[in-house]
């Protein structure tokens, strides 16, 4: 069993950054794929980035590409996203989501485990 815990959430204005974390417990973190997903209030859960167990291989989402940047650091057993330029529609709770099987995932069903999500409040 893999427990997910996300950290770094918070309120900040058009324009900021934040950075949030995501502590895995599990021997095995270093080969899992990695990914955060958003659910804004009344949407579906939607992927916002994925990273390989290797970090060679990153995904993002259009709307964040060139303002979010997805990275790992195994011996810490911990994934981050570097949010920057931050839009008030980036306002949704973040989950960080792991799977088992070595790969770069978009999609909620490829992924086993998640977190309880951290929120994001971005005001305009």
């Amino acid at each position: 069993q893999v427990q997910l815990v996300e950290s770094g959430g918070g309120l900040v204005h058009t324009g900021g950054s934040l950075r949030l974390s995501c502590t895995a417990s599990g021997r095995t973190f270093s080969t899992y794929a990695m990914g955060w997903f958003r659910q804004a209030p009344g949407k579906e859960r939607e992927f916002v980035a994925a990273i390989g167990w290797l970090s060679i291989s990153t995904v993002y989402a259009d709307s964040v590409k060139g303002r979010f940047t997805i990275s790992r650091d195994n011996a810490q057993f911990t994934v981050h996203l570097q949010m920057n330029s931050l839009k008030p529609e980036d306002t949704a709770v973040y989950y960080c989501a792991a799977d088992r099987r070595v790969g770069v995932f978009t999609r909620r069903e490829d992924y086993e485990y998640w977190g309880q999500g951290t929120q994001v409040t971005v005001s305009s």
